[in-house]
């Protein structure tokens, strides 16, 4: 029987994962995930802030302390890539190492207070400290992130693909950029308790990795990247409840990235299995058209239409035994043994009339 633990924990992992599924997709679309690495660990010292400040680990007070630090975190970003013409790695690089080593420090400070044990909750997560009555404030920022997100939709799809283009059309780029960068804070900040500012940013990239090799619109990415990251929160509080002292935030991660693997692997199009099976008939029906092509160049130099071109020549041609690739031909009608007879030890073979035919067409 579920207890309510559980519940609690699944539906709040599944609304996190969903969310992060969501605003993750336009992180992998521009080529940005290191950005919300840099948000999750920039939220630590808005984290350890909160407590010194507020005195206690009051669940909004923590959680506004880091979504101002994340927030800020992304805005220097864009501030010093725009401002300063800092590369966009590098400014990625500084402002994550600043604001975690602030982090760490400040997280040194509030361990001589009382009451900081805690605080590493928010390092690596706790599922277990999430409440049943923190589902509704968390369905409800998550709510107005996705109301935001409908509301600007176009503009973001347009950023997502084209900035220069959306820019050209008299776009506020910036202002999207920073809304944008917002967004992401949020829901780093509503997904801490659950995965941590270690593991946050796993959450947000491999639902949206593992969607991107099934689709190719940013809708059905956006709306497939939600299911993969609700069923990578369910399925870890679910293993994590089986399992007696698993972490919950870990095993959501691992699910997610099983997920993309598995995406990675067996997806139709743009999956590692469908690209070899692509490759291998790509070359298969290359040595096809080349043997093809060197019987018919023996005919045209000889002028004989009949003329059979002997397989040691053709396997010296492909630099390998022709022999399957001759079988292969000779099963569908392009070749056929030459019916004189052969030179001792050796074999010949001539093109068929639906060899030549196939050897004269644009696809050849």
């Amino acid at each position: 029987m579920l207890s309510p633990t559980l519940i609690t924990v699944a539906l709040a992992a599944a609304m996190i994962g969903a969310l992060a599924g969501v605003l993750g997709s336009f992180l992998v679309l521009r080529g940005q995930s290191l950005l919300g690495d840099v948000i999750a660990h920039a939220s630590l010292p808005g984290v350890v802030a909160a407590f010194l400040i507020s005195g206690g680990r009051g669940f909004f007070a923590i959680l506004a302390g880091a979504l101002i630090a994340g927030a800020l975190a992304g805005l220097s970003v864009q501030a010093l890539r725009r401002g300063a013409g800092v590369k966009p790695d590098a400014a990625l690089g500084v402002v994550l190492s600043l604001f975690f080593a602030a982090g760490v420090v400040l997280l040194t400070l509030a361990q001589t207070r009382g009451g900081s044990a805690g605080l590493t909750v928010f390092l690596f997560g706790q599922a277990a400290s999430v409440l049943r009555a923190d589902l509704l404030p968390m369905a409800l920022v998550g709510g107005g992130v996705l109301v935001v997100l409908a509301l600007f939709w176009k503009e973001f799809q347009f950023l997502a693909f084209d900035p220069e283009g959306a820019r050209a059309q008299g776009l506020p780029v910036a202002r999207l950029e920073v809304l944008l960068t917002l967004l992401i804070a949020v829901t780093i900040v509503l997904g801490l308790t659950l995965a941590g500012v270690v593991l946050m940013v796993a959450l947000l990239i491999a639902p949206a990795v593992a969607a991107r090799q099934w689709v190719r619109g940013l809708a059905p990415m956006v709306w497939l990247a939600a299911l993969f990251g609700a069923l990578a929160g369910t399925g870890g509080a679910v293993i994590s409840a089986i399992g007696q002292g698993v972490a919950t935030g870990p095993v959501m991660v691992l699910a997610a990235v099983a997920l993309a693997a598995l995406s990675l692997l067996l997806a139709p199009e743009r999956g590692i299995l469908a690209r070899r099976t692509r490759q291998a008939q790509a070359r298969k029906s290359l040595r096809g058209r080349q043997v093809l092509a060197a019987l018919g160049g023996l005919e045209s130099d000889h002028a004989n239409p009949g003329y059979a071109g002997d397989q040691a020549m053709l396997d010296a041609y492909l630099g390998t035994d022709a022999g399957p690739v001759l079988a292969r031909l000779q099963r569908e009608g392009y070749v056929r043994p030459a019916s004189l007879p052969p030179e001792p030890g050796a074999r010949r073979w001539e093109l068929t009339e639906a060899g030549r035919q196939r050897l004269e067409a644009p696809d050849a």
